[in-house]
């Protein structure tokens, strides 16, 4: 088998197997040996920021001088930058080799009468296997879905759980409501784990730590109390971090004023494990500063950003952002999501919260696909009137591209969109990257 039919037959899994258990996946670890204990875990959840947690602590450990795995989801361009090794991803000759010893373990279980792993599941067991062969140090474990029934979760022993802002996402698998979801959330929380969690939203924050009271484990709630902003300009958002007697003064390379919690739950987290590490206070400082989050307002090009802002809250926090742009240069946007994602409450957001002068909508190919007419009909309800309407993204982007001007251009609403986006800009503006 070759590296692209691995990756074909990866894709084809949603088409020919169903959701499993954790116990499935404990089963399928069996036969593989458990590579998952021999690895030392920090495990991160939440709705929005997981990401850019993982990234931070991922940049702070490897400055650190520790070799660092990073498993995240999903990918942007290609399936293996969800697994990175030091910033690396693992080359196609691993990413196959690791395919076929997960597969080796499946046909041991499915010839024993258990179903085929999960698309999700599947990758997670490559990620254990590689991740062991590698013998990193530390491991950064971003859920897929949730944390309760999330393949991740079978990991028993993290030296420390992360739990991002949380809102109302993939509700028809999570639960309606704020304590519904940050109860799923919170199923990764492991007896006598440190939990740090972002408690700007009082009701999840309430239900996390009761569960970390359940389970007897520390809860440290951090809070926008816990940070001060100093300033914010091109080269990034500088703040002062306080909080259980732990002070300093730290800068993120990012004008996203939300990136101060993210960054401080990162922060905090390795400072209550520094018995564990023994990295320095200006280290960690420092690999904050240095972290690189592809498509969080990321600039990739002049006056041109991605976000990757793909639900409700996502967009409420880019809106945040890009209001101050607004305030001097007309801002042209640059739109896609997907069917399961509540866009018409994303498009509302922008449309009220930015008032683009201009639009562009496109749609994003598969099952969930939402047309770019559809979109552009609710971008018009909500009054923005230079509204255009183009299905391939490629295209869109050349004519967003064109309308913006002298403003800037924002491309938001899906990380599907964003990959699809640095693909484009790789093959057809590479002087840019």
């Amino acid at each position: 088998m070759t590296y692209e039919e691995a990756v074909s037959y990866i894709n084809d899994i949603p088409k020919f197997t169903k959701k499993t258990t954790l116990d499935h996946t404990r089963r399928i670890l069996d036969v593989m040996g458990h590579p998952e204990r021999d690895l030392k875990v920090i495990h991160v959840a939440g709705t929005n920021g997981k990401g850019s947690v993982c990234a931070y602590l991922n940049s702070m450990l490897m400055l650190g001088g520790y070799t660092c795995g990073l498993f995240t989801s999903p990918h942007l361009e290609r399936i293996n930058e969800r697994f990175m090794i030091n910033n690396v991803q693992i080359s196609d000759d691993e990413f196959l080799e690791a395919f076929e010893e997960v597969m080796k373990a499946c046909k041991v279980t499915m010839d024993a009468g258990e179903t085929h792993p999960t698309y999700f599941e599947t990758i997670f067991l490559m990620g254990v296997w590689l991740f062991r062969k590698h013998n990193v140090d530390y491991l950064i474990l971003e859920t897929g879905l949730g944390g309760r029934l999330d393949a991740t979760n079978v990991t028993e022993h993290p030296l420390a759980c992360i739990i991002t802002s949380i809102s109302r996402d993939h509700t028809e698998y999570l639960g309606e409501t704020i304590p519904e979801i940050a109860a799923e959330k919170a199923g990764i929380i492991k007896p006598g784990v440190p939990v740090i969690c972002d408690g700007k939203n009082e009701e999840a924050a309430a239900v996390i730590t009761a569960k970390a009271r359940e389970l007897g484990s520390p809860a440290y709630v951090l809070t926008p109390a816990s940070y001060e902003l100093i300033s914010t300009m091109k080269e990034g958002t500088f703040f002062r971090f306080r909080f259980e007697g732990q002070e300093a003064e730290l800068s993120v390379p990012s004008v996203a004023e939300y990136q101060m919690m993210n960054a401080s739950l990162a922060y905090f987290a390795m400072k209550l494990l520094a018995g564990e590490h023994g990295i320095a206070d200006e280290v960690l400082r420092e690999g904050i500063r240095r972290t690189v989050w592809p498509c969080r307002m990321e600039t990739v090009m002049e006056d041109v950003v991605i976000d990757g802002a793909h639900n409700e809250d996502g967009v409420a926090r880019f809106v945040e952002t890009v209001s101050h742009f607004g305030e001097e240069q007309e801002i042209t946007l640059l739109f896609s999501a997907v069917a399961d994602k509540r866009y018409p409450d994303m498009i509302r957001e922008l449309c009220e919260g930015i008032r683009p002068a201009r639009v562009v909508v496109t749609q994003i190919a598969g099952s969930r696909e939402v047309s770019a007419e559809r979109l552009a009909q609710i971008f018009r309800s909500y009054g923005c009137e230079d509204v255009t309407a183009v299905a391939a993204v490629g295209e869109a982007f050349d004519t967003a591209l064109a309308k913006k001007g002298d403003g800037m251009l924002f491309c938001v609403g899906s990380l599907y969109l964003a990959g699809e986006l640095k693909t484009w800009i790789a093959e057809h503006y590479p002087r840019t990257r």
